[in-house]
């Protein structure tokens, strides 16, 4: 006659596997509920940014100085800038801009730090030294000040904005992707797969790199925030989108005046569509880390 082990993670509804399995699913529901939110506020946004200005056209040069500088009202619920623009949709106009940057150079950036830190990660040796030399070297230029930089050999707008943030913020990426190579390369299926007669290329492509698209992706989505604000400091500094384009960070730019005069408002919302947005896209990546990080989820369940 056996004696069933409490300790056994088999006995179902007994013992500590019981006890470790309803721990588990707390964690997973609790984990849910943080990625509720900014899951929520995520979709919010977007559907803000593709659903309004088809319904609403906004009129990018059009001004109304018998309506500046009015209140919160039912007629504009967000009040009205200096030039008697509506802000509500000039917001919304701005968080198209804001979010259209920070996808597209979080991609650029994410496309140009898979490239370098696989290569890095997959040649090895000499290589690997001289490319993370290099990658040192340039993260230690301030990332404004090279954006500065790229915007300032072309003309105002959104594309230049997209490659001075692309072409600036790859370095974490190429760094993670490089971690993540060399931890794979030791695998027994690599090996294989050389005693196979696959080639370099062959191994990275089709191995290396699927093994890092998770962390890749998480990476990217970091990003987004970081862009969008950098976008925003770029705009505010007069070197971004063009002053009669809806941008945050013009928004904000040109509210300071108009704030010492007491219409609070011109700042209040410009200020909340950067923050709000970008702390919920920072929320649902971190709800993602925890649930492609199998050490973290431990942690989280202990």
């Amino acid at each position: 006659m056996t004696t069933a082990d409490p300790t056994n993670d088999t006995n179902p509804g007994t013992g500590a596997g019981a006890a470790w399995r309803a721990v588990g699913a707390d964690g997973r529901r609790a984990r849910t509920r943080r990625g509720l939110v900014p899951l929520v506020l995520v979709a919010a946004t977007v559907l803000a940014v593709l659903v309004v200005p088809p319904l609403f056209p906004l009129d990018q040069q059009a001004v109304d100085l018998a309506a500046k500088l009015r209140p919160p009202s039912p007629e504009h619920p967000f009040g009205t800038d200096e030039m008697g623009r509506d802000l509500l949709l000039r917001s919304v106009y701005g968080l198209r801009v804001s979010l259209l940057v920070g996808v597209v150079a979080a991609l650029v950036a994410t496309v140009v730090g898979i490239a370098v830190g696989a290569a890095a990660g997959a040649l090895g040796g000499t290589v690997d030294r001289l490319v993370m030399r290099a990658v040192d070297v340039f993260a230690s230029v301030p990332h404004l000040l090279m954006g500065i930089f790229i915007v300032a050999m072309f003309r105002p707008g959104v594309w230049p904005v997209v490659a001075s943030v692309g072409l600036t913020h790859w370095v974490s990426t190429a760094r993670i992707v490089r971690a993540e190579v060399h931890s794979l390369r030791g695998r027994p299926y690599l090996d294989a797969a050389i005693s196979g007669g696959a080639s370099r290329w062959r191994v990275t492509v089709r191995h290396l790199l699927p093994g890092v698209l998770p962390q890749a992706g998480l990476a990217a989505v970091l990003m987004v925030p970081h862009a969008i604000w950098h976008e925003s400091a770029l705009s505010f500094l007069g070197l971004g989108i063009p002053a009669h384009q809806a941008s945050l960070g013009t928004m904000v730019e040109a509210a300071r005046g108009t704030l010492l005069a007491g219409a609070w408002w011109t700042t209040l919302w410009p200020g909340l569509f950067i923050v709000v947005p970008t702390l919920a896209i920072a929320g649902l990546a971190g709800a993602w880390r925890e649930r492609i990080n199998p050490r973290r989820r431990s942690e989280l369940m202990l």
